[in-house]
């Protein structure tokens, strides 16, 4: 028979080891909430980085280069290697929670692929007639790659893959490859007028299809804010600021071209379109009713910019074609 002297130590072991097994989970949870504020709060707000300088580019430029090319691989240079690439990041990144930066990036990646892809079709075309550049094919390919693929994703495979981080890296290689072949004459870029005109009629066209989506992104959300025109306001942003700023080199690359066809001022003021819509920069983005609201429509004020923009590239391929 045990005696109450016994039992009652049982008891009082049981209340303090239930006790204890108490105060360990309200301070594993005090824990779990305080490394996610850090982590979440603090880290990814010091992380997080719309950078848009306009004055960016390439700081080295092989002699004989292109501007443009290499101020395109100091884009993804900056972005995958500095400054740290977030739209794949996983869930317990500290950029997880934040949208705006992982927009940004993926809309530069665009501008820069798209760019690349004009290079490979018609700027390192002598004629359109010559063959494809293996450089430029490479770079087009891997710069084409989804921006938001991890090392690891298993709603797409159990496999372990090649994250989108790695596949710009390549494209970056490609890109300063064809730059240096170029600088040693092994290379071809044509700067001619039908060129330049081919390459901003394809820019004009994917900005326009940005336009669309800014239409279908004012129906949605709740009275002034949407995450979907946020999404698309900060996507946009990158598109723009990477095209000013390739544009801006391009420009340095057929300067004869834009002199001897007196494009200066439409050049410049296409640019200007560009650079505005880039250097949009609202506390929050505001989704107002455009006819009564008496709130702020910020994706409509970027699609003005974005429509002046194309007008003006219109307007320099219409000289260029006489």
């Amino acid at each position: 028979m045990v005696s109450e002297v016994e039992t009652d130590a049982r008891e009082g072991r049981g209340v303090k080891i239930r006790r204890i097994g108490g105060r360990g989970i309200k301070y594993t949870a005090l824990a779990l909430v305080l490394a996610a504020t850090v982590n979440y709060g603090i880290l990814g707000t010091l992380a997080h980085d719309i950078d848009n300088d306009p004055a960016f580019r390439a700081t080295e430029i092989p002699e004989g280069g292109s501007s443009a090319v290499a101020t395109a691989a100091a884009l993804i240079d900056r972005e995958v290697n500095q400054n740290g690439w977030t739209p794949n990041d996983p869930f317990f990144a500290p950029t997880a929670l934040l949208d705006n930066m992982p927009n940004f990036q993926a809309g530069i990646r665009q501008a820069v692929g798209r760019f690349s892809f004009e290079m490979l079709d018609q700027i390192a075309r002598t004629r359109g007639s010559s063959s494809s550049d293996a450089d430029l094919e490479r770079a087009t390919g891997f710069l084409q790659f989804p921006p938001d693929i991890w090392m690891w994703q298993p709603t797409r495979s159990l496999l372990p893959t090649v994250p989108s981080e790695s596949q710009y890296r390549d494209g970056l290689a490609a890109l300063m490859r064809y730059n240096a072949r170029l600088s040693a004459g092994d290379a071809v870029f044509e700067p001619r007028a039908d060129t330049l005109a081919n390459t901003l009629t394809r820019i004009s066209a994917d900005i326009g299809s940005l336009t669309a989506q800014l239409d279908r992104a004012q129906q949605t959300g709740w009275w002034v804010f949407s995450n979907t025109a946020d999404d698309v306001f900060y996507y946009n942003k990158g598109v723009l600021y990477g095209y000013y700023v390739i544009l801006s080199a391009l420009g340095e690359d057929f300067e004869a071209v834009i002199r001897e066809r007196n494009l200066a001022n439409v050049w410049e003021q296409a640019l200007s379109g560009l650079r505005q819509g880039a250097e949009l920069n609202p506390a929050i983005v505001l989704n107002g009713d455009l006819e009564s609201s008496i709130f702020a429509n910020h994706l409509a004020l970027q699609g003005f910019y974005m429509k002046r923009a194309i007008l003006q590239f219109e307007e320099a391929v219409g000289v260029m074609a006489i």
